[in-house]
């Protein structure tokens, strides 16, 4: 596994605790943000299982659902930020770093994808 992907997405999977415990405490939100922070903390959980995966197969698999998380949680904060829940600056702050990861995941599904089909 690519040695960045794992504490940028803990750190994420942090950011997203954080705002979470916000929204709970401060908004009283609780359906969307709960929702943000399953997908958002599964991703570093995914990438973490990745590690040990029994095959350069299982290992793709992690990481193709990994990006669907990170996908997924993209979805919920650009609706937390649209039904202003979050502030624009808040946004912006946390997508950037969701946006590097589904980035990230991208190259790495790309790349296990090449080296499995020349295998």
């Amino acid at each position: 596994m690519d040695n960045i992907l794992a504490p940028k997405s803990y750190k994420f999977a942090l950011r997203c605790v954080s705002l979470y415990k916000f929204l709970s405490e401060e908004k009283r939100e609780y359906i969307l943000s709960k929702q943000m922070l399953r997908s958002g903390t599964a991703i570093g959980a995914l990438a973490r299982e990745a590690e040990h995966a029994q095959s350069k197969k299982d290992f793709l698999n992690k990481m193709n659902i990994a990006l669907k998380e990170a996908n997924e949680t993209e979805y919920w904060l650009m609706l937390l930020k649209d039904s202003l829940f979050i502030s624009g600056k808040e946004f912006s702050s946390i997508h950037k770093d969701c946006d590097e990861l589904i980035r990230l995941l991208v190259s790495i599904v790309k790349t296990t994808k090449l080296k499995l089909n020349q295998g």
